[in-house]
């Protein structure tokens, strides 16, 4: 009897404790603790709009089509991109900091509409759409790279230690603009400058003659790119090439020889016989001069047989003593646009000890075409106590001028 009532009191206890729980005196019948929740704060925060942003900004005009599009969403998840000229469509990607950044090129002269989605942190979508016009240039400024006048250069070819970059735009462009579009790096690294020829054509070299093995890439970044007064770059331009071995020639007008030098080493010395001097006046008025020109000459081509003639340099009259009628040189070796070559002269009886040539450096047979067969383009050719000096504009004659006046 003791426990029972005990439970039953246990009982009318706890009903008792949840009546005092309730604090209300007019709950209706069949109503209990059971039956009531706890009132929930609202914690929740406002949705904060998405904010897109498009750069190029929506009407903008005359945009460099060089420049990507980007796309970001503030306060929101970018879902889809689209962007399109016409039925072109531009492709793009997302990138790790959630932006989107087209990756094909634009074009000039076009019409661009971008068409974004993004979504907040509820997931509700907002879409934003916005259009910008590329720049219409007057012209284009297209890009070559050459060895020198005669030949471009080959990209991942192996060239002298005298070769200069040379960068040719097809119309005049504005130097600073220019320069600052093309990016040069060599390994190892070494100091350069700028020269240019003319407002179309500029070169590029270190203040010594390249060590060998040096490895030189070259990128014109001129898409998109204001170059001139409605002038604009066409496109991007790259190319890359390598030094050989360092061979330097010099050839002594007083001593009627020449040594050549590989990677510092003296390898062959060879009995020549260089310009015989004077002057004369050509048919149509040229002045002509028989002395070979002194200073550093690059190496621009190699044939294994050219035909020469006084007419070549207007001597045409059979008469005057310095015509000679056309004949087939063996082992030629250029270095100057006027006609000046190492070549073979099995007619000169003075070489080494005389000084008979119309201008080139005649060598014995078996030395002219030692240098055919071992020198290449860009290779040093340095003469020596010449009275006549190279000039700029006669071949590659960019190491006749000291460094510190190179790019004046």
């Amino acid at each position: 009897m003791i426990q029972r009532r005990n439970v039953i009191i246990g009982a009318l206890g706890v009903a008792a404790a949840a009546a005092v729980a309730g604090c209300s005196s007019h709950r209706k019948a069949g109503t209990g603790a059971a039956n009531w929740v706890q009132p929930v704060a609202d914690t929740e925060q406002p949705t904060t709009p998405v904010r897109l942003t498009v750069t190029p900004a929506s009407g903008a005009t005359e945009v460099s089509p060089g420049k990507p599009i980007v796309v970001t969403a503030e306060g929101g998840t970018l879902q889809t991109v689209t962007v399109t000229a016409g039925k072109t469509k531009v492709s793009g990607s997302l990138q790790s900091d959630g932006t989107w950044r087209s990756t094909d090129d634009l074009a000039y002269d076009k019409t661009y509409k971008v068409v974004a989605t993004a979504t907040d942190t509820k997931g509700v979508a907002s879409d934003h759409t916005s259009t910008f016009t590329t720049v219409k240039p007057h012209s284009l400024a297209h890009v070559t790279f050459q060895a020198n006048g005669m030949s471009a250069i080959r990209t991942g070819h192996t060239y002298g230690a005298g070769q200069p970059v040379i960068i040719a735009f097809s119309r005049a462009v504005n130097k600073a603009a220019a320069e600052k579009a093309i990016e040069i790096e060599t390994s190892p690294a070494v100091e350069g400058t700028f020269h240019w020829a003319s407002d179309s054509t500029v070169h590029w070299r270190p203040a010594k003659y390249w060590s060998a093995g040096t490895k030189i890439k070259v990128s014109v970044q001129a898409f998109g790119v204001k170059l001139g007064k409605q002038v604009y770059g066409a496109k991007n331009a790259s190319t890359h090439f390598e030094i050989g071995r360092q061979l330097i020639a010099v050839t002594d007008y007083r001593k009627h020889v020449t040594k050549v030098y590989i990677n510092g080493k003296l390898v062959r010395t060879m009995k020549c016989s260089l310009g015989k001097g004077g002057t004369t006046t050509g048919a149509k008025g040229e002045h002509i001069s028989y002395w070979t020109t002194g200073g550093p000459h690059v190496v621009l081509s190699k044939e294994r047989v050219h035909s020469m003639s006084s007419e070549s340099y207007g001597i045409t009259d059979p008469k005057d003593p310095n015509y000679y009628a056309p004949e087939d040189v063996e082992y030629c070796t250029r270095i100057s646009d006027t006609g000046e070559f190492m070549h073979a002269a099995p007619w000169n009886h003075a070489l080494g000890r005389a000084n008979l040539s119309h201008g080139c450096i005649n060598l014995s047979v078996t030395d002219a075409k030692w240098v055919y067969e071992n020198f290449m383009v860009g290779d040093v050719v340095d003469v020596k106590n010449s009275p006549r000096p190279l000039q700029l504009g006669n071949g590659l004659a960019d190491w006749t001028i000291p460094f510190h006046k190179y790019g004046r």
